[in-house]
């Protein structure tokens, strides 16, 4: 492998905004009651107002905090590396990178935003945040920053996902997290709906509408989002600009770029900084999401909320409806049943292509990138290996050189699990 770190020169100063560069002016998001346009007062109850600026923000860049930088710099620039030992045992004349998110503290790209949003909630003297979270990335990213603001956490976590993947509950409370399986029986929203199904398996909706219930419900508390929402994502994009600082030093750039697809951050992160790239220069981006939950490929482009009780704003989205319930497969951060407006634009304009892959193929693919690499991968990041993988060999077939870069989102260290069912064979396609 070779890999391209560089000093803390190298880590930017400011965020990407792709708010300005949409191809079409990105549809206001609609308050729950009134269904009229959300107005910045409306979100006070859950955020902090920084925050709530830099969602309704239409500035192409904005300033990196220091203080956020420097917690940064505990993982951050991550290095790009380039998989040669993949390319060979594809017998490709296609180059592969990926950025290796990997390597911060909770082992993902989650860091990116959770520190900055827990670094504006103690700023602005919140005591406690209330998130979601899937697979656990997002919420052990969370307590990892909440603790270095000495800030309290209270994570609800997806059921199926709080029994597949028990040590990742205990990272997060390691860090001094509150995790709770969702539903529970600690909010209005969790009692009914476990009243209705007692062996409710729970979703990302549902968790989200518990996380902003208890929210708005504490004066001192505020609700934290790991995706889909514009200030996120703008947090995000730490990841495209270092890799293309990172690629002009190796005099490449990518005719490529793949990542996975829940909600829309890690994908952001790397891609949007190329976007206005791709417009130009007919750079292929494409987004992966898992055929059990095929919110771009298959959902409906219309408003929808972005829980399950419809406490959220309604946003402009592909969306499989807010009461989806997806199958319980491995790749609990890919089971959203929406995306974020902004992602869903660039989709619905052709600028980004949109892949649903299934989750066997995925873990072939994840197995493979673990034995020729050695690094064993999310059930997240598989999707994109699995496209990554299917391009490389068009390339072969095609006898193109061609660059392929890709996110690797998060390690798969605590999702072992998973691969057991996949190499005993128990695992199952949905």
């Amino acid at each position: 492998m070779k890999k391209v770190v560089m000093g803390e020169e190298f880590l930017p100063k400011r965020w990407y905004n792709i708010v300005p560069d949409l191809p079409e002016q990105l549809p206001p998001p609609l308050h729950p009651v009134t269904k009229e346009p959300v107005k910045p007062e409306d979100l006070k109850p859950i955020f902090p107002k920084a925050l709530i600026d830099q969602e309704f923000s239409e500035e192409r860049w904005i300033r990196i905090p220091e203080e956020v930088r420097e917690v940064y710099t505990i993982w951050r620039p991550t290095p790009l590396i380039r998989a040669e030992r993949l390319e060979r045992a594809l017998k490709t004349p296609a180059r592969i990178y990926f950025k290796f998110e990997g390597v911060s503290p909770p082992g993902s790209h989650k860091p990116n935003t959770a520190v900055a949003q827990a670094y504006y909630n103690a700023k602005e003297g919140v005591e406690r945040l209330t998130t979601e979270t899937g697979a656990g990335q997002w919420g052990s990213a969370l307590c990892f920053a909440t603790k270095l603001f000495d800030l309290k956490c209270t994570v609800y976590m997806v059921k199926v996902s709080y029994y597949q993947k028990p040590y990742r509950r205990v990272l997060m409370e390691t860090w001094g997290g509150e995790v709770i399986p969702s539903p529970s029986d600690r909010t209005e929203v969790g009692r009914k709906i476990l009243e209705k199904d007692p062996d409710n398996p729970g979703s990302l909706g549902i968790a989200i509408s518990e996380a902003i219930e208890d929210a708005v419900k504490h004066d001192d508390t505020n609700y934290s989002l790991g995706s889909v929402l514009n200030h996120v994502l703008l947090h995000q994009t730490v990841i495209g600009l270092e890799a293309k600082k990172q690629l002009e030093l190796l005099d490449e750039k990518p005719d490529v770029i793949v990542g996975c697809v829940g909600g829309g951050s890690n994908f952001a992160g790397l891609c949007y900084p190329f976007v206005r790239d791709a417009m130009k220069d007919g750079i292929k981006i494409i987004a992966v999401e898992p055929t059990a939950c095929p919110t771009l490929t298959k959902g409906e482009y219309r408003y929808d909320y972005g829980d399950t009780a419809g406490l959220t704003p309604l946003l402009k989205m592909f969306t499989l409806g807010h009461d989806f319930i997806p199958p319980p497969i491995h790749a609990g951060g890919l089971r959203y049943h929406g995306d974020a407006p902004t992602l869903c634009i660039l989709v619905k304009h052709g600028i980004i292509e949109a892949r649903a892959v299934s989750q066997i193929p995925t873990f072939e693919a994840g197995v493979l990138f673990a034995r020729t690499e050695g690094i064993v991968p999310a059930p997240e990041t598989n999707h994109a290996i699995r496209v990554v993988i299917d391009e490389a060999l068009k390339a072969k077939e095609e006898g193109e050189e061609k660059v392929i870069l890709f996110n690797f989102s998060g390690h798969g260290l605590l999702d072992l699990k998973a691969y057991d069912d996949y190499l005993s064979g128990k695992l199952q396609d949905t």
